[in-house]
């Protein structure tokens, strides 16, 4: 039966596996070189190139591609599985199995390839004596001989250097190689290793760039135009020259006609067929870069650099594609009509981050105005002074201690304290005393005096151990004016801290991963929630309640967003940052504004009248679909003790 007749019986038949689909159609008869001749002509040199094996006695053992696992490039999805960005070194490579590649694909590769690939055993005599004859001629080596298994060692264990001690040692190997793996094994490790042009190695990520779509999904066309990009892919790369990618890819469609492997007007039909190029993948920029960006620096603390760009991890983050483009959006806002209101600052920025109290997640993260024009990440690398965000901490601290409740009067009037080697007296913004009044009142008011009054009686030491259990890490001084917030915390500390107020004292590890798995779906990495209960629930509520009255009747007020919601303003001296930190059940967020060069925004610019709207317009719209909640009453739970 000639090769036409088997490539015709092969369209009509159920193909069992990619080596019985192959077989039938290789049998070619070229030149009069019958099929017999051919194999007994490859024993021979198969067997006499085994004894070469002796002078290569430092080749690679080539059973380690049993438990070889090529780069693989790792990707970064939000929580509902919307691809937000590929992570990867030189290899931008997606590892998948041998029936997840279209036949066509596979037909076209061995056609214009090694169209001997499922005969051979590992080296083809036919090729060998035609490159000899062409070097030769040149005296030099211009032509090769490989076979797929050749093309597979070269790339893996090999240099490309064209030289005859290279080329020998390659053969050997490809013997080998033989030996050990079955060909489907081996043409599955070939199609994922083997590059394609633009940084895309393995036929997966290939067919994503060049035609927007998986390997499982490529026509003939299409597979010939890819099988076509091996021998030189830059050069025949349709991003470059079409007219040179169609003309290859007649010449595989030709060569896949002379095998038998599709009739004339299947090659003819394919021609003639339009195809729809995609554009390059490999450097694609992020969808939500300041999210991919906090993502990258918590995978490489967790894994190492190395890992992350080359470990094919999947990993699935915390954030909300909905959430975050409007947390975006807000800030881009913010950003203009702050400019319209006079903040004309040469480096003005926003941040805001946004955590889910429940279970600790990262919901929201923007780290700047424009991503673009500058890539710090203010919400997790910027560390400034919270001022007056920092007083909940203070009033937590005195609640629990039993020594204090929102109703325990405070005075308000001048007073100063023994500090180091001087003496520091405690200003209110804006100048003036109160007199007596309730902490319930003087954090409503955001007063500073009583503040510090009641900061320095429970002990700034025990304050510090406060945020250190609300996961504040950055380095705090037990100095007399911590109360007023004189130290540098992050966005992100700040909003998680809240976020475990909110929780009313509940608290997972604050993070923007869910979950990693590698390629396969094993599991690397699992942040399911484990809550542990950290706070008192009765200084929790207790705090809630009186933040609850910064927004209803405070300094927040501009934070009204119709529904129960504690928080607190913030500004520091000359103004220079000012913030709103606040929460309902479902969600805690912090906004601050300022200067990347610290210069002051201007007189008057203070954080209920410039923050508090950022924070309202955002959560109106990130709560657009949460039901209406309140926080638990302190009256629920025992209050402490005096210690």
């Amino acid at each position: 039966m000639s090769s036409s007749a088997i490539g015709q019986k092969q369209k009509k038949e159920q193909p069992v596996s990619p080596s019985s689909q192959f077989k039938q159609g290789v049998f070619k008869i070229a030149g009069g070189t019958v099929l017999g001749f051919t194999m007994i002509a490859s024993s021979v040199v198969a067997g006499g190139l085994v004894g070469l094996a002796i002078s290569f006695r430092n080749l690679p053992d080539v059973r380690v591609l049993k438990d070889y696992v090529p780069t693989e490039t790792s990707y970064i999805y939000d929580m509902k599985g919307t691809v937000l960005s590929s992570l990867h070194g030189e290899a931008n490579r997606k590892v998948i199995k041998l029936n997840e590649v279209s036949p066509e694909m596979k037909r076209a590769v061995m056609a214009i390839e090694d169209s001997h690939f499922y005969i051979h055993k590992g080296i083809n005599p036919n090729s060998i004596g035609r490159a000899i004859l062409a070097n030769l001629k040149n005296g030099e080596v211009v032509e090769g001989a490989s076979t797929l298994t050749m093309q597979l060692v070269k790339n893996i264990f090999l240099s490309h250097q064209r030289t005859v001690s290279r080329k020998l040692a390659e053969t050997v190997l490809a013997i080998r190689v033989e030996q050990v793996f079955k060909k489907d094994e081996i043409l599955e490790m070939y199609l994922n290793n083997i590059y394609w042009g633009h940084n895309n190695y393995g036929v997966q990520t290939a067919a994503e760039s060049y035609f927007n779509k998986p390997a499982s999904k490529l026509n003939l066309a299409e597979s010939a135009m890819m099988a076509g990009l091996i021998q030189a892919p830059e050069s025949y790369s349709p991003f470059i020259n079409y007219k040179e990618a169609k003309k290859r890819q007649e010449m595989v469609l030709d060569r896949m006609v002379e095998l038998g492997w599709i009739t004339k007007e299947e090659g003819q039909k394919a021609k003639k067929q339009a195809l729809k190029v995609g554009k390059p993948t490999s450097w694609r920029g992020s969808k939500l870069p300041y999210v991919t960006d906090t993502v990258i620096q918590e995978l490489n603390e967790r894994f190492g650099k190395e890992t992350v760009i080359k470990g094919g991890m999947r990993v699935q983050t915390t954030v909300d594609y909905r959430v975050q483009k409007a947390a975006e959006e807000t800030v881009q806002n913010a950003y203009n009509v702050l400019r319209g209101r006079g903040l004309y600052t040469r480096e003005l920025q926003v941040a805001l981050v946004s955590v889910d109290p429940r279970t600790h997640f990262i919901k929201a993260i923007v780290g700047g105005v424009d991503y673009k024009k500058s890539q710090l990440n203010r919400a997790i690398q910027s560390h400034r002074p919270p001022g007056s965000t920092f007083k909940p901490y203070v009033y937590y601290t005195a609640f629990a201690s039993g020594k204090y409740t929102p109703d325990s009067v405070v005075v308000d009037g001048p007073i100063s304290f023994r500090d180091g080697s001087g003496w520091y007296t405690p200003k209110n913004y804006g100048g003036g005393y109160s007199g007596a009044m309730s902490i319930r009142t003087a954090l409503a008011q955001s007063r500073n005096v009583p503040a510090v009054i009641v900061g320095n009686k429970v002990g700034t030491s025990k304050i510090i151990e406060t945020c250190r259990t609300l996961g504040i890490k950055s380095p705090l001084q037990a100095v007399t004016s911590l109360p007023l917030g004189a130290i540098g915390v992050t966005p992100l500390e700040m909003a998680g801290a809240y976020a475990t107020f909110a929780s009313n004292g509940w608290q997972s590890n604050t993070t923007i991963i869910a979950r990693i798995t590698d390629s396969r779906g094993n599991v690397l990495l699992d942040n399911t929630p484990k809550p542990q209960l950290v706070l008192d629930p009765w200084a929790a509520a207790s705090l809630t309640s009186v933040l609850k009255g910064v927004i209803a009747g405070g300094t927040g007020t501009a934070a009204n967003i119709g529904r129960p919601a504690a928080g607190k303003t913030g500004t520091t001296d000359n103004e220079r940052n000012v913030w709103f930190v606040g929460y309902v059940p479902q969600l805690a967020t912090a906004v601050w504004i300022g200067d990347d060069a610290n210069r002051p925004l201007g007189k008057g610019v203070t954080g209920g009248g410039f923050a508090a709207p950022i924070w309202k317009n955002f959560m109106l719209q990130a709560l657009n679909n949460e039901p209406v909640m309140d926080f638990p009453a302190a009256s629920n739970f025992p209050r402490p003790k005096a210690k």
